[in-house]
């Protein structure tokens, strides 16, 4: 039985929701961070010493780190779909997700705290505009790579559109003005149909 810490809410927590769920593989959940609080306690610590989430127990491996524990949970449990045997595969859906963490969910913070989670009259606007705007021209370069194949790695969804769709739904859910992105929108709607995602990307954003 794996065990997982963190908050439902949290775009990372979100990853390894939908990786386990994808994987059938049974798991018990316990909310911290945010509202739940919990991240300060020594125990917590002894965990994670950073003091951030997800982390979770497998038989005794502690992990933290929202893309290692999904690569992990892949590889393990998922060789040959969500981890690709093809080793040209895998490095594409290790690009993806080290570019999503670098890149695209790193760009888009301000504008979703912004938007999301602080009142209207805190808001700093040129941040929230500075945020959308380097998220527009991110969003277009997966638009652009999007068009070559089914799933961001290949014709084969993978454990790379877990870690892509839980940003992206945030990005395509946010109330800002977007680029047109069909191909990444339809990309989107295919992984929202998976019975994995439901209950895990949830509207409204919080």
């Amino acid at each position: 039985m794996i065990k997982i810490w963190g908050r439902s809410s949290s775009v990372n927590v979100q990853k390894v929701l939908w990786a386990v769920r994808e994987l059938a593989l049974p798991h018990t959940t316990e909310q911290v961070g945010g509202a739940f609080g919990g991240l300060d306690t020594p125990e917590y610590g002894a965990m994670n010493p950073n003091r951030k989430v997800p982390v979770i127990d497998d038989g005794g491996l502690i992990l933290w780190e929202s893309n290692a524990i999904v690569r992990y949970l892949a590889a393990r449990y998922s060789e040959g779909a969500l981890w690709p045997t093809d080793v040209a595969q895998r490095a594409l859906a290790d690009q993806w997700m080290d570019w999503t963490a670098t890149e695209w969910q790193l760009a888009i913070v301000p504008a979703f705290r912004g938007l999301i989670r602080t009142p209207e009259d805190q808001r700093d606007l040129a941040a929230i505009e500075a945020s959308t705007r380097q998220g527009n021209a991110l969003a277009l370069i997966l638009e652009n790579a999007l068009q070559k194949h089914e799933y961001i790695a290949g014709s084969q969804f993978s454990m790379a559109d877990i870690v892509l769709g839980c940003v992206a739904h945030r990005w395509l859910s946010m109330p800002i003005e977007r680029p047109a992105t069909p191909t990444m929108s339809a990309w989107y709607r295919r992984l929202m149909m998976r019975p994995a995602t439901q209950g895990v990307l949830v509207l409204p954003l919080s």
